[in-house]
C-alpha cells in the first residue's frame, strides 16, 4: 500500500532578507497610524478646543454623568452649579461635552 502515499521531502528554506520584511512593517504602520493614532488625534484636538471655548452660563455634562451650569472659570478648573444651593469645583479636562441651552433646566 505505500505506493498510494507519496514521500514528503522538506525543501530548504531560502534565507529571509530583511528588505522583505521592510514593505510589510510599512504597510502595518501605515494601517494602525490611519485606524487608530490619527482618529485618536483628531478627537484629541477637538476636545482640547471645546475646553478651552468653556465659558460662564454654558450648560455641560462631566465625564462623571453630572450635568449643571458653569458659574466661574478659571484657568486649569469650572465651577459647576448641579442645583440650587450646590457648586462643585473640577477640572475643565473633565468636561465631556457642552449640552443645548435649557437641559439643565429641564432634568
Amino acid at each position: 500500500m505505500d505506493f498510494l502515499i507519496q514521500n514528503a521531502y522538506a525543501q530548504a528554506a531560502e534565507p529571509a532578507s530583511p528588505l522583505g520584511m521592510l514593505p510589510m512593517m510599512l504597510i502595518i504602520f501605515a494601517a494602525f497610524y490611519f485606524l487608530l493614532i490619527r482618529p485618536q488625534q483628531k478627537k484629541q484636538k477637538a476636545h482640547t478646543a471645546m475646553v478651552t471655548a468653556l465659558k460662564e452660563g454654558d450648560e455641560i455634562l462631566t465625564a462623571g454623568g453630572i450635568l449643571g451650569k458653569i458659574t466661574d472659570v478659571s484657568e486649569h478648573y469650572v465651577v459647576v452649579k448641579v442645583s440650587e444651593n450646590t457648586e462643585i469645583k473640577m477640572q475643565k479636562s473633565s468636561v465631556a461635552q457642552i449640552v443645548p441651552k435649557d437641559t439643565v433646566d429641564a432634568a
